[in-house]
């Protein structure tokens, strides 16, 4: 098979994808012989994305609305099933930016909701349609879209956590489907968007390293950014064959630097026998812990 047509007969959902790197990660699954679902909450930004991969000459078929709603997400993947006979690739890169400046101090519940349903219940609704569609071919690959601002380096509240949850449940399918042929991983991108673009979002990120949340070379690369296009040959390498063997993971990809997050390891602190020994005093906790 040729390289520009590495998914051919393909059929694949991308969330998110009315701009940015969502839209970059459709246009390339297109270009390489893939048959895509594109989606956004907007319509104005559905025909935008449509159209420009239509224009290249992929195919494509576009459904606005939030894939948060359940009834959305499982029209994106019984659309995708059958225009192109199938789902085999799923790629959930929707998410909203946390307002800047926000906090446990400050967010409100209905903010918190808000994020949280942007960044993960999409995630969740649309893996729950696609999977036991994939799982009964036995083959699949989703790929998830996590930050490194699940590290907490970045501040905010849902935006974090969201995507903190997104690692642990990419991790967690990824175990259950691990003998079914379906593949799942999460790429935690560094791409020039909308989300990180601007001079609020500018003053931000001075504002994080001036606190020393970000260091200066974290700091240097969140200010430059390269465009979207650099993340989604990544997400293209996780969707074709020759990543049949990758589940699991968390990715990095930010311009030219491609890394993975190693799965936390536990560091030993003490060990006490419960069938023989008394519970751990503070004295003895702090000893271990407390005089690092």
């Amino acid at each position: 098979m040729s390289e520009d047509q590495l998914l051919a007969g393909r059929g694949a959902v991308v969330v998110g994808s009315g701009s940015g790197i969502g839209l970059a990660v459709a246009s390339e699954l297109a270009a390489h012989g893939a048959g895509v679902v594109v989606n956004s909450r907007s319509e104005t930004a559905v025909g935008r994305a449509t159209e420009t991969i239509a224009r290249s000459g992929g195919r494509v078929l576009g459904i606005a609305g939030s894939a948060a709603d359940e009834v959305v997400a499982e029209r994106l993947v019984s659309t995708c099933e059958s225009a192109y006979g199938g789902i085999d690739i799923l790629v959930n890169c929707a998410g909203i930016a946390e307002s800047f400046g926000s906090s446990i101090l400050t967010v409100t519940t209905a903010e918190w909701r808000e994020l949280l349903d942007s960044h993960l219940t999409t995630v969740f609704n649309t893996c729950r349609a696609a999977v036991p569609l994939m799982a009964a071919r036995g083959a699949g690959s989703i790929i998830n879209t996590g930050s490194f601002a699940y590290l907490g380096d970045y501040g905010g509240t849902g935006y974090p956590a969201g995507k903190g949850a997104v690692a642990s449940l990419t991790m967690a399918m990824a175990a259950e489907l691990k003998d079914s042929g379906v593949r799942v991983n999460a790429i935690c991108p560094g791409a020039k968007t909308q989300l990180s673009s601007g001079p609020d979002y500018e003053a931000h990120i001075r504002q994080l390293h001036r606190r020393g949340l970000l260091d200066e070379l974290s700091m240097r690369g969140s200010l430059d950014a390269p465009p979207p296009e650099y993340a989604a040959a990544l997400y293209l390498y996780l969707a074709c064959d020759v990543a049949r063997a990758v589940t699991g993971e968390i990715f990095i990809a930010a311009g030219g630097f491609v890394g993975r997050f190693e799965r936390p390891v536990t560091t030993p602190l003490g060990y006490r026998d419960h069938a023989h020994e008394q519970p751990w005093s503070v004295e003895d906790l702090n000893h271990m812990i407390g005089r690092r």
